[in-house]
């Protein structure tokens, strides 16, 4: 299976280039990658046409914010699975060929594990991706999966309509909403891809932004579901304890201290959830 990758950058020259190799290192004979940029001024795009013969295509013109990116992006995709990397992010080696193995023909999403590191490739600490069923935990628990690590059908992006070039902020949210409610979702225990905390970054200064967004998106969910509205709040409320334990919980439990400091260009996509599995790649 061929697949799509798309990158939305705008004025992320100081970390470009560690994105644009990660993914090139990953790709395979008729895999396509596309970078979409929004008429950056710090010399992204002399950085892009470093790269361009390695390219499927890329374009550098102002646009409607990275939602609006994804979709130039995804509208030029013909590969069978689609992902995106965010500039700044990277895959881990590996990280494709995984994927390739574990969109199996009974799923149609999967998602998984990341890294969260510093400006510098250093790993920070482990993220793991885990939630017993994906639509439930996004609609009633306002959980979003770790999108650097999530791989989708083609098919079933198209049918969802695509991603809202509208949202500002929650387009992730929004887009992986649609998609758990329609298509076959499932958890693979792998850790993909490294997101990277950066000064400015806009997941941080725009998270109240984010979270209205994304509440305004689970309300336009919620009330189209037929089911009781006191049902809906109280699976709302259950799902909302759950989900705020699990963000608790989850550094304590699946945490990985002896990995923080390494670079994560070292590391391999592979299972690092629990400290006897790490560095197992998948069969």
């Amino acid at each position: 299976m061929r697949i799509s990758v798309v990158t939305p950058s705008f004025n992320m020259a100081r970390y470009l280039e560690d994105t644009i190799t990660s993914v090139l290192a990953n790709l395979r004979e008729g895999d396509e990658y596309f970078v979409i940029d929004g008429g950056s001024t710090d010399g992204s795009v002399d950085i892009i046409r470093r790269y361009e013969k390695n390219l499927k295509g890329w374009v550098s013109e102002k646009d409607a914010g990275y939602a609006d990116a994804l979709a130039k992006g995804f509208a030029r995709a013909t590969g069978d699975i689609q992902c995106w990397i965010n500039a700044g992010d990277l895959y881990l080696s590996g990280a494709f060929d995984a994927a390739r193995k574990l969109l199996t023909q009974d799923l149609d999403l999967i998602f998984g594990d990341d890294f969260y590191i510093d400006e510098a490739n250093g790993v920070l600490s482990y993220s793991r991706g885990w939630v017993p069923d994906l639509r439930v935990a996004m609609l009633y628990g306002g959980w979003t999966p770790l999108q650097d690590a999530c791989f989708w059908r083609c098919d079933l992006y198209q049918k969802i309509g695509g991603i809202d070039r509208t949202l500002q902020y929650a387009a992730d949210y929004d887009v992986f909403l649609r998609m758990a409610a329609v298509g076959r979702s499932g958890y693979v225990p792998l850790a993909f891809s490294a997101f990277r905390r950066h000064a400015g970054q806009k997941s941080i200064t725009g998270s109240a932004a984010y979270e209205d967004e994304r509440g305004r998106i689970r309300a336009r969910e919620i009330s189209g579901l037929r089911s009781r509205p006191v049902l809906n709040a109280l699976y709302r409320g259950i799902n909302r304890v759950a989900m705020s334990a699990r963000a608790r919980l989850a550094p304590l439990v699946w945490r990985r201290p002896d990995l923080a400091g390494q670079l994560v260009t070292g590391l391999p996509c592979a299972a690092y959830w629990q400290p006897d599995q790490a560095n197992v790649s998948p069969s």
